[in-house]
């Protein structure tokens, strides 16, 4: 039975630069791999926002697209 067998592949994680919304009302977050400039605006309210690191999933971004 499939649905019941679970992943048991390990879900490997490093710490990620990221940048962070700085406007209190926001909790929006982006990876640096993923920016889209070299200081991003935030996608979602359009305000600044700052370099921080989070313990994610790693993710390669094969896209020629970023910067």
């Amino acid at each position: 039975m499939a649905f019941g067998r679970r992943n048991d592949e390990e879900i490997v994680k490093e710490e990620t630069k990221v940048w962070e919304c700085n406007s209190e009302s926001c909790n929006c977050w982006v990876r640096d791999n993923f920016k889209s400039s070299e200081e991003p605006k935030c996608p979602i309210c359009k305000s600044s926002m700052s370099p921080s690191t989070k313990e994610l999933q790693v993710i390669v971004n094969h896209s020629k697209n970023f910067m």
